[in-house]
């Protein structure tokens, strides 16, 4: 039973372990099978638990698991300057998991308070990942609904969005929980598992069209690794590269650069900027790059027009805690630790909000600097932007977990608004991604190069686009108040 399972240290080990098990259905092992199976499991133990206190450690020991394995590659950003940084990395891979898994350890003690069945703990569960994508500006990383970016299931994020895909999640696993037990409701278990499986049957869209008419985009990738990007002797190198992917091949509508593709502020940029005008023979373009205002520095990206001048900037708005800086950080600069992926250890400022950029012949786009791909609630509303435009450097999460966790959820937000979404990475993967999350074109991981693709059309608006995540909240909160009624008239 579970009260004697986490007596001592091989209980914790069970749970953790079962957690784990359940982190590969995230990128890039992608089972989303082994999530659903093993949170089944997890459900069915829970229930048994003597107290909300027991199941919360029960899910405690659950969501380490979990997150330490998912979240693996945070240990990269600290290793890039491991002098500095080295001591820190330790302390992520275990205080992150530890933080996140209380999360699960209050839906767990909440479903137990609920009346310990499947449906229950789904519901808090549901809420408890919603939570988290919101709370101390939110971490909306690994949630459960990111399983299903490479099956039919990932379309449903066009109705229900990131956290309807989540609460779907652990309803098909308390099913699967229920047809695998026993008693009478075995039967209606697995109808509802095959009902919730079957959902989305018919709605993996075809290969995309790549003959589809569109804007040409050309996405450099130069490749650059973090150790080396500001390294003064290589500069010039990195440079001639992205100069050369610039200039080479027939001429597009568009070019785009990555994040801080440009290795100086953008105030002393002038000659590198000349140069990228040249090589680009007037072509429009989009660059990564930090830039000063008032003392204060910001994360931005510009757009040149045809002329070489710059049309419009955007300060990136969501900041990374402890990378683009850090709370309270006077008091933890004096303890050595700083913004990560600031330049001289500093830390950036936050923009001025969400907003749209103009692209000379193409429209509005829906500017997203790196980590704000991951919200997907704060992507404005409004008017409808002809595309979504990903600048980032996944260089610093390593070359596994991390950039193709963050692709997938990026592909998410494309389905999710109906729009096409540009994404340009340094080290990878940059990609076209269509209406649908299909993958037009793409540069995989850790090679340089560029791409020139016709940028795909929008699809009609999504109901996520016009609703938002309201509708998920509210059936995971009903749900949780309907297995609290019910186990309740259950007891009378």
């Amino acid at each position: 039973m579970p009260d004697r399972l986490l007596r001592g240290w091989r209980g914790f080990a069970i749970f953790a372990m079962l957690g784990a098990l359940a982190a590969l259905g995230q990128a890039p092992v992608d089972w989303p099978i082994a999530t659903v199976l093993s949170l089944a499991a997890v459900m069915a133990l829970y229930g048994s638990a003597g107290t909300a206190r027991t199941a919360a450690k029960i899910g405690w020991a659950y969501g380490f698991g979990y997150f330490l394995l998912a979240l693996a590659w945070v240990v990269n950003p600290f290793l890039v300057e491991p002098d500095r940084d080295g001591w820190m990395a330790p302390f992520a891979l275990v205080l992150l998991p530890a933080g996140l898994g209380l999360f699960w350890a209050a839906a767990f003690a909440v479903g137990k308070r609920l009346g310990g069945s499947g449906l229950a703990l789904a519901g808090s569960l549901a809420l408890a990942e919603a939570s988290r994508a919101f709370l101390f500006t939110g971490f909306p990383w690994a949630l459960l609904g990111h399983v299903w970016i490479d099956t039919p299931h990932a379309q449903l994020a066009a109705w229900i969005g990131p956290h309807g895909l989540t609460l779907l999640t652990v309803l098909l696993a308390a099913a699967v929980a229920r047809a695998l037990g026993g008693g009478r409701a075995r039967l209606w278990g697995g109808m509802a598992a095959l009902a919730l499986g079957l959902l989305p049957l018919g709605l993996q869209p075809a290969p995309p069209d790549e003959s589809a008419e569109g804007p040409v985009i050309r996405l450099v990738q130069p490749n650059v690794p973090q150790a080396d990007k500001w390294n003064a002797d290589l500069i010039d190198v990195f440079q001639a590269r992205l100069l050369d992917l610039t200039a080479t091949g027939d001429r597009p509508d568009l070019i785009i650069w990555p994040e801080t593709a440009i290795p100086y502020l953008l105030e002393y940029s002038g000659p590198l900027l000349d140069a990228a005008v040249e090589a680009s023979d007037g072509v429009p373009m989009v660059i990564g790059v930090n830039r000063e205002e008032g003392g204060l520095y910001y994360n931005s990206l510009i757009v040149l027009d045809a002329a070489g001048e710059i049309s419009d900037t955007y300060d990136k708005q969501h900041l990374v805690p402890f990378g683009e800086y850090v709370p309270f950080g006077e008091v933890m600069g004096r303890m050595g630790i700083h913004g990560l992926a600031a330049s001289e250890g500093g830390g950036f400022s936050a923009g001025q909000g969400l907003r749209r950029i103009g692209l000379p012949g193409i429209g509005e786009a829906e500017p997203l600097i790196c980590y704000e791909a991951i919200f997907a609630e704060e992507i404005a509303q409004g008017t409808r932007p002809r595309a979504l435009i990903q600048i980032t450097n996944d260089a610093w999460f390593g070359t596994l977990q991390g950039p193709q966790q963050h692709f997938a959820q990026s592909r998410l937000r494309a389905i999710e608004q109906g729009l096409p979404l540009v994404r340009v990475a340094n080290t990878g993967i940059s990609a076209m991604v269509d209406a649908k999350g299909r993958i037009v074109a793409a540069l995989p991981l850790g090679e340089a190069g560029k791409i020139d693709v016709a940028l795909p059309p929008r699809a009609a608006p999504t109901l996520y686009a016009r609703t938002g995540d309201w509708p998920a909240l509210l059936a995971a909160f009903l749900l949780s108040v309907a297995a609290f009624t019910f186990s309740q008239r259950r007891s009378d």
